[in-house]
């Protein structure tokens, strides 16, 4: 179960998430954000570690800006979280993992994301509201087994330590790995490292059974 933890903008507070080792770490440049990295020096994710991927995310941003954003902070996956055509996502396939983002309550059309299944690396499947993700809010999961496609998925929208455990009783065989976000925050953008670690270690009793 790969870990991807989304929306860090604080210099401090990304070099201790980054100690714990995820496999992915999410810098938000949606300017609406309240995680928006904003002018976040681009040396603070130089010296993160060869083994966390740095994803950028991005919300219906041009195509110009996201390799302008790409190229200054060295991103080597990007999250699209808005209304991306599949054309839109194969174009940056040879350059970085793709990850396509999608709000999904209990009336999502899965076979919507038959178009991109040869476009992206992976989905994420986030709760829908009216804003692009980071609501602290849940999905009833048992949607997922909707899915049929054979793209690798992110499970995203309100996980926290109160209901973290459950995914380990998720048998989808796509399910990649999970986002944590605003449920892991002590205030938006920074993270509770002790919460992390928490989860972490229940993350680690998935992986072992």
């Amino acid at each position: 179960m790969k870990i991807k933890i989304c929306g860090l903008k604080h210099p401090d507070n990304i070099e201790a998430v980054a100690a714990l080792s995820p496999d992915y770490m999410g810098f938000i440049c949606y300017s609406r954000s309240p995680r928006f990295i904003g002018e976040l020096d681009e040396d603070i994710l130089a010296t993160l570690p060869d083994n966390i991927l740095k994803t950028g995310v991005f919300v219906n941003a041009s195509v110009e800006r996201i390799n302008k954003t790409m190229n200054k902070y060295g991103f080597e996956a990007i999250q699209l979280h808005g209304a991306e055509t599949p054309d839109n996502c194969a174009m940056f396939r040879t350059k970085v993992t793709v990850i396509k983002a999608f709000g999904v309550n209990e009336d999502f059309d899965f076979s919507r994301l038959e178009n991109y299944a040869n476009k992206v690396d992976y989905f994420l499947f986030d709760t829908k509201t009216v804003a692009h993700g980071g609501s602290g809010k849940t999905f009833k999961w048992e949607v997922l087994n909707k899915y049929t496609g054979d793209v690798p998925f992110f499970l995203s929208g309100g996980l926290s330590l109160e209901n973290l455990a459950e995914v380990g009783s998720i048998k989808h065989p796509m399910l990649y790995g999970v986002d944590m976000n605003s449920r892991f925050e002590s205030a938006p953008a920074l993270k509770d490292v002790d919460k992390l670690k928490e989860a972490f270690n229940i993350i680690k009793t998935f992986n072992n059974k």
